[in-house]
């Protein structure tokens, strides 16, 4: 079995970072969902002989001698790495593995275009996938896939030796998941989680209509420019604007104080494990309350969301099909977690199988190196939700105002620092190594 183990991650489950640094350093990647499948697929590599890097995301070819020294194989738990824009980090990706000498285990790709599958949409990027594939597929038994929509579509371009996995995410415990709804019905005084993506216009009308109805309702907001909002407010073009969406500091959610955002996991499944019911576009908002044990319900509107949501049986609807007087408390009596539940012993053994096929250990089949997992994330002090600036004291807000003012200052000096340098060092320490050395000739 693989020891010594690079995974792509951007942090690992016990790295510990405020709010802030998460911020000004994009430790989610764009999305806190992120963190959820990476720091699972962690856990489930983590037997007590595995030792795991995180990578950062760092994806530099000029690394390849020292990861092939390292480490013992590369592990890759990607999202919707097929996509349009991805296709720049996916050739970055793909020389990179082109020069490593070590096994590269893909766990959980995932394509990106609409609920149909649209196979025109995709052809601009076929070529810099076929690459990645044949880079992989080079050190590799198989590619481990999200669902059939990308299993057909690397049909398509070739590529027989394709496994549908899911998403690690799912698996954060194991073969054990049970999903029940504690209520016959969903009253409007029940705890409501609105798991949604900004950008999907369509959610416009059910948001305005779930604010209203649901005096408990609260958006578990997921993506890096809300983070900024809670921290700081709207960026400077931003401000005074409103929207129907909770975009802006100026929408009810923000206003009254039902916006909330993590920057790990942990406190993000706790906190959603005491909600009635989750639901929205946010395929791994709807997976974090699934995980913890709250029933939750997808609005697919892609085929990264819908692939998912079929392959383990999470309750769904299309988006376009979704009326705008939806209400929750239809979507939590349609909900039917029976399939969601009983296949998932199954579809373990399958993500299982696949692991070992690529000498991978499993923590949940070392002894007791889950619980061991379990044991530290409970003992790691994690940031909880960061709120809006309705939910501080005045107090904490005048601290968060000077640690910007210090940090200013600080990059002040740093400026005038650089500027104090002559010409040639500025642009020595602004360039790559090569051309460092070009100008110490």
């Amino acid at each position: 079995m693989h020891q010594r183990i690079l995974l792509r991650a951007r942090k690992g489950p016990f790295d510990v970072l405020t709010p802030e640094e998460t911020y000004e350093r994009d430790w989610i990647g764009k999305n806190s969902g992120n963190l959820v499948f990476s720091h699972a697929a962690y856990k489930l590599l983590a037997t007590s002989a595995a030792e795991i890097t995180p990578s950062r995301f760092r994806a530099n070819a000029r690394a390849a001698d020292e990861i092939n020294e390292k480490y013992d194989v590369l592990v890759i738990p990607l999202a919707n790495a097929f996509r349009h824009t991805y296709a720049g980090r996916l050739v970055s990706m793909t020389r990179l593995i082109e020069r490593l000498k070590i096994p590269v285990v893909v766990l959980g790709v995932g394509v990106q275009t609409d609920v149909d599958g649209n196979r025109e949409y995709l052809r601009p990027i076929d070529e810099p996938v076929s690459a990645f594939c044949r880079a992989v597929l080079d050190r590799s038994h198989s590619i481990g896939v999200r669902g059939e929509i990308t299993e057909n579509y690397l049909r398509t371009l070739g590529f027989s030796a394709v496994e549908q996995i899911g998403c690690p995410s799912m698996f954060l415990h194991g073969d054990s998941l049970r999903v029940e709804k504690a209520k016959a019905a969903l009253g409007t005084e029940d705890r409501l989680a609105l798991v949604i993506s900004p950008y999907v216009r369509a959610l416009a009308p059910i948001v305005r209509h779930h604010h209203r109805r649901y005096p408990n309702v609260r958006y578990v907001a997921q993506g890096l420019p809300t983070l900024g909002a809670l921290l700081y407010g709207d960026v400077p073009k931003y401000r005074g604007k409103t929207d129907d969406m909770p975009v802006y500091t100026s929408h009810p959610f923000f206003v009254e104080d039902k916006v909330r955002m993590f920057v790990d996991p942990w406190p993000w499944m706790e906190y959603l494990s005491g909600f009635d019911f989750a639901f929205g576009t946010r395929i791994h908002g709807t997976i974090t309350a699934l995980i913890s044990g709250t029933p939750g319900y997808l609005l697919a509107h892609d085929s990264r969301t819908l692939e998912l949501a079929r392959y383990f049986d999470i309750p769904h609807r299309l988006m376009r099909d979704v009326p705008p007087d939806v209400d929750a408390a239809q979507l939590y009596e349609e909900a039917d977690y029976t399939a969601l539940n009983e296949g998932h012993k199954e579809r373990f053994a399958r993500i299982t199988a696949f692991l070992a096929k690529h000498d991978l250990g499993l923590s949940f089949a070392d002894g007791d190196s889950a619980t061991r997992f379990d044991r530290q994330v409970r003992e790691t002090v994690y940031p909880q939700a960061v709120r809006p600036a309705s939910a501080h004291t005045a107090e904490e807000l005048l601290t968060r105002i000077q640690r910007l003012r210090e940090e200013n200052q600080t990059l002040q000096q740093k400026i005038t620092a650089r500027r104090a340098q002559p010409l040639r060092e500025q642009v020595k320490q602004a360039v790559g190594g090569r051309v460092r050395r070009m100008l110490r000739r």
